[in-house]
């Protein structure tokens, strides 16, 4: 343990600045860092090989940390803590850019593109999604949500960082998917063929858009196939994530009977 203080006041500039963090994503972009809350995502995040600055708990300090350290009284960790479960420990952690060359794909990617994402809580529930099936990557194209977002990392529970998580253009992300001999699967409602009877097997993208306005013409054109899940409600949609994890799954269960039948 490098450091150890007791703060008491609301006022601390260790605290506005930890807050401002929070908030703010210019001041993340700014400073380079961002904030995880809980032991869980926090565990997450360290294993994943990011660099943490400080660390506030609220209970006595624990001597395997090896890290700045603040104690805080249980105000001030009201003030801090999004939610309540969270074990009473929040970190700043400095950020790391993944790039799509830096991923490390298996032999048969299997790989998540969502294009203008803006809610934070549905790309972490996508991650999530990503993590159980163990997908390659999660690509995400033109943000509209930081991927530092501390709503995207509470929703994810810390699978933003048990995941390969990239941020770039749609061109960009095309352009790599077709180096890599990787289909591209784009979820639609028009001129598309139910799920189930596309071939996962190989090397997949799946690629969804927003609800509201789905995905644009460039994806639609770059697709090797169109596919979609069956709606037979009033309803013509399903929350993105939830469409993640259908299709992802999916593609799990096409790949182990492959696997099982060897």
């Amino acid at each position: 343990m490098k450091d150890e203080q007791v703060i008491s006041s609301l006022q601390n500039p260790k605290v506005k600045r930890l807050l401002l963090l929070q908030q703010k994503s210019q001041q993340r972009r700014k400073e380079g860092v961002f904030v995880v809350e809980g032991r869980r995502e926090l565990e997450h995040c360290v294993e994943a090989g990011y660099e943490v600055e400080s660390i506030f708990t609220l209970h006595s300090p624990l001597s395997t940390i090896h890290y700045p350290l603040f104690t805080v009284t249980p105000q001030v960790y009201e003030k801090m803590a999004y939610r309540g479960t969270t074990e009473g420990i929040i970190a700043i952690v400095k950020a790391k850019r993944l790039l799509l060359e830096d991923l490390q794909l298996s032999e048969h990617p299997l790989i998540v593109v969502l294009e203008s994402v803006e809610k934070p809580g549905n790309l972490g529930a996508v991650l999530r999604s990503a993590d159980a099936a163990q997908a390659d990557a999660v690509i995400v194209c033109d943000p509209l949500t930081d991927l530092y977002n501390p709503n995207l990392i509470r929703s994810s529970i810390g699978a933003v960082f048990t995941v390969p998580t990239v941020a770039c253009t749609s061109e960009e992300c095309i352009a790599f998917l077709k180096q890599h001999g990787i289909q591209i699967l784009t979820a639609q409602l028009q001129d598309s063929s139910l799920y189930y009877n596309t071939d996962m097997t190989g090397g997949t993208a799946i690629v969804m858009g927003t609800e509201s306005t789905g995905l644009t013409d460039q994806w639609r054109r770059a697709a090797t196939a169109h596919i979609r899940i069956p709606m037979l409600g009033r309803l013509d949609s399903l929350n993105v994530s939830v469409s993640a994890a259908v299709l992802l799954f999916e593609a799990v269960r096409q790949r182990q009977a492959i696997a099982h039948s060897i």
